[in-house]
């Protein structure tokens, strides 16, 4: 068979989503965790022999892009003379291919055929614990990536098709949830095999030169779709600064060179002492979704997209930190990242992207004694909001953020059986703000209602303070937090916190920031302004006071 035939090409690259997809299911079917089932904190990719993002299922954009990199990572420190057909290995180390956080664990599968090995199976799932300090493995006071669980730096935990059963039950042994988690490693494993088989298949029908060319002809059609775009932005050098909820200001300078993006993040804040640091791969993967935010095209993630993209980063900061930095809050830094990449090209190019939106996971961490079961239960969730406007169009209501993309929030239901809360109610968030011509994006109002004393609370939100930001004029949104209402009524604002006790009666009540504005409020219709205050988007004084109207 001609191996440069295009329609066989493009069937082998169909196939090639077609099998991450199904690794996706795969693992949404078998995981125990509603964080993996119901959320789908997750993520499954086929990688190349030489660790380039070959094809992405579904899953959230800021864990596809760190698979290949796992891959890398496995080759560097075990060599391709060293690696077997029926390995499997696993790292969650931001230091050795992990690239997230320790609870994010990477599972990886050379897929051999014909004895040389032709791609790889990845996926990615948040395990709700892996051991440290604090229930759920995340803390803000963390000061040392030791205290945030257990670190598996790429390991081999399979030879031969079986678990090695040491580092097996070295790794359960590490949880508080050891059946949880050994669950959902199994079902990571399965979307291995599976996808290792049908791969296979898909060589054997067409020839192992035919699918490697196709894999190729894939990753040089990603470079170009990236090249394309990339020249339609006006050539020159982006500068911004952002003040951030901590006092600090966070700067990126872009470079626009024909078809190539060049991006400097050496100017940067030295690397904290807290968990809000992260790995130079992670930093790497929050440029790349800024560049696939610009694209625009989901289904084309491969690594030929990010061929034309240049980073570069300092050593020692907060984008390129040196263990044994605590990485546990990555997500808020790498979110603040994209955030500040966006809204650089944004205020130079008005006319095509949208003003800021909630922009954080607004990671939620609840847990204590289930009181129906008496088991530990762990809680931990993004959270959805509201985004900006753009030309044209009002901005989204309650959408999770650009890194958590093809999530959801977890149903009601599924809440109140597996968690020991009740959830009280989820509304749109009915605060004013992010007026303009065109409205910024509601977020939400989420109540969850303890069942049991000494249950706590974890949270890490950004925009707490400083809110998204208008363009031409439209107004700043509002903020991120969390206010817990005690049952003698004391309100508590919390934005970044560890282990706060809540009590039975006590209610955790989530409030995500509404998106910014576009334009100018007096450009609003009349229409439009009369549907927001029919639906409850902005209230009767606001919509005088800045929309002029009577």
């Amino acid at each position: 068979m001609n191996k440069h035939d295009p329609i066989t090409l493009e069937i082998i690259q169909n196939s090639l989503r077609s099998i991450s997809d199904e690794m996706f299911s795969t693992i949404a079917k078998t995981a125990m965790s509603p964080i993996i089932y119901e959320v789908l904190d997750m993520a499954t990719a086929i990688v190349t022999p030489e660790a380039e993002l070959a094809s992405a299922g579904s899953g959230i954009p800021a864990f596809v892009g760190a698979l290949d990199k796992s891959v890398a990572k496995v080759i560097e420190i075990y060599g391709v003379e060293n690696i077997h057909d029926g390995d499997i290995f696993a790292t969650n180390d931001p230091y050795y291919g992990g690239v997230t956080h320790l609870n994010d664990m990477v599972l990886l599968k050379p897929v051999f055929c014909k004895q040389k090995i032709i791609s790889w199976t990845v996926n990615i799932a948040h395990w709700n614990d892996v051991g440290g300090k604090s229930p759920g493995s995340m803390s803000i006071d963390a000061t040392e990536i030791f205290q945030e669980g257990i670190r598996v730096p790429a390991v081999r935990i399979f030879s031969q098709d079986e678990p090695i059963s040491g580092v097996f039950n070295m790794i359960v042994c590490n949880s508080r949830m050891p059946d949880f988690l050994k669950g959902d490693m199994w079902a990571q494993v399965s979307a291995l095999r599976l996808g290792a088989k049908r791969i296979i298949e898909l060589a054997e029908k067409y020839g192992v030169d035919t699918y490697l060319s196709a894999v190729e002809g894939y990753l040089k059609l990603g470079e170009q779709l990236a090249r394309n775009q990339i020249k339609k932005l006006p050539d020159g050098i982006y500068n911004i600064q952002d003040l951030q909820d901590n006092g600090c200001t966070l700067a990126v300078s872009m470079e626009v060179r024909g078809d190539e993006l060049h991006i400097d993040l050496t100017n940067a804040p030295v690397q904290s002492s807290g968990p809000d640091n992260l790995s130079r791969d992670g930093t790497l993967l929050g440029c790349q979704m800024a560049l696939m935010g610009l694209i625009g095209d989901r289904e084309m993630a491969n690594g030929g997209c990010f061929r034309p993209m240049i980073v570069n980063t300092k050593q020692g900061t907060i984008y390129h930190a040196v263990e044994p930095a605590p990485c546990g809050i990555y997500f808020e830094t790498m979110i603040r990242l994209n955030d500040l990449l966006w809204r650089c090209l944004a205020e130079q190019i008005t006319e095509q992207l949208p003003a800021g939106n909630f922009s954080s996971i607004c990671a939620t961490i609840m847990g204590g004694t289930h009181p129906d079961t008496g088991r530990h239960y762990s809680i931990i969730e993004p959270e959805i909001g509201g985004w900006g406007a753009g030309q044209g169009f009002d901005g989204v209501n309650a959408m999770f953020s650009a890194m958590h993309g093809d999530t959801f929030n977890c149903p009601a239901e599924i809440a109140e059986a597996r968690y020991g809360v009740t959830v009280g109610q989820m509304a749109l968030n009915d605060e004013d703000g992010g007026a303009g011509e065109f409205r910024g994006g509601k977020g939400i109002t989420l109540d969850y209602v303890i069942r049991n004393d000494q249950s706590f609370l974890t949270c890490a939100y950004t925009r707490a303070k400083e809110q998204p930001w208008g363009l031409l004029g439209g107004h700043c949104g509002t903020t991120n937090r969390i206010n817990v209402v005690r049952t003698s009524g004391e309100v508590e604002r919390h934005s970044m916190s560890t282990e706060v006790t809540v009590n039975k009666g006590d209610i955790v009540r989530v409030i995500t920031a509404n998106g910014a504005g576009y334009g100018d409020p007096k450009n609003r219709k009349r229409s439009a302004i009369e549907s927001d205050l029919k639906n409850g988007y902005v209230s009767q004084d606001y919509a005088k006071q800045v929309y002029g109207f009577e």
